[in-house]
């Protein structure tokens, strides 16, 4: 089975990103993202309403990280600290050498390839530096920017699950991605 040790945090680079660690200074951003029904489109949660829903999303990011239970990123353009969105590894299965991959950002960066380039390294670092065996997206099938980044990023479509969640009064469906560490192109 897979250690797990996020500690110490590490920063990933690419081209035009930072992906760093998301602080209390991020609060503002953070309530514009989790409280912006368009990033929210597509997630089955609700919009966050108050800068403490905010703080309490951020501490719930840190105790993951400190817990070694799931690891997220701020996505920054390199030479400006601003959260533009999140990104991260979610529902470790290190006894499977599985995870998933979740993102989001804010509408005004959407089809600028940046949420691609973030995903990549993301993977990146879980191919290599957590030692996955493959990566696993969870999606609204209506979300066809999504499916974008994903497809741009070498996953296949694995399922699609009938109303298999039950969120706001509806049944949902769910489309799941994967890709395999021997698939992974860098």
């Amino acid at each position: 089975m897979l250690e797990i040790n996020f500690h110490p945090f590490k920063n990933l680079e690419t081209d035009r990103l930072l992906l760093r660690r998301v602080s209390v200074d991020d609060l503002q951003e953070v309530f514009a993202l989790r409280s912006n029904p368009q990033a929210m489109k597509y997630i089955p949660r609700p919009l966050t309403t108050t800068e403490e829903e905010a703080l309490a999303h951020i501490q719930m990011i840190d105790d993951k990280i400190v817990n070694n239970e799931g690891i997220n990123w701020a996505i920054t353009l390199k030479g400006e600290d601003r959260l533009i969105g999140i990104i991260g590894h979610y529902r470790l299965k290190p006894e499977h050498y599985r995870c998933e991959i979740g993102y989001m950002i804010l509408p005004e960066y959407n089809g600028r390839g940046i949420t691609t380039e973030a995903v990549k390294a993301v993977l990146t670092y879980g191919f290599d530096d957590l030692q996955m065996h493959s990566i696993e997206a969870v999606i609204d099938p209506e979300n066809i920017a999504s499916e974008r980044v994903l497809l741009k990023n070498g996953f296949v479509k694995e399922g699609h699950f009938i109303e298999n969640e039950f969120y706001d009064g509806r049944f949902i469906d769910a489309a799941i991605f994967s890709l395999l560490k021997r698939n992974f192109k860098r």
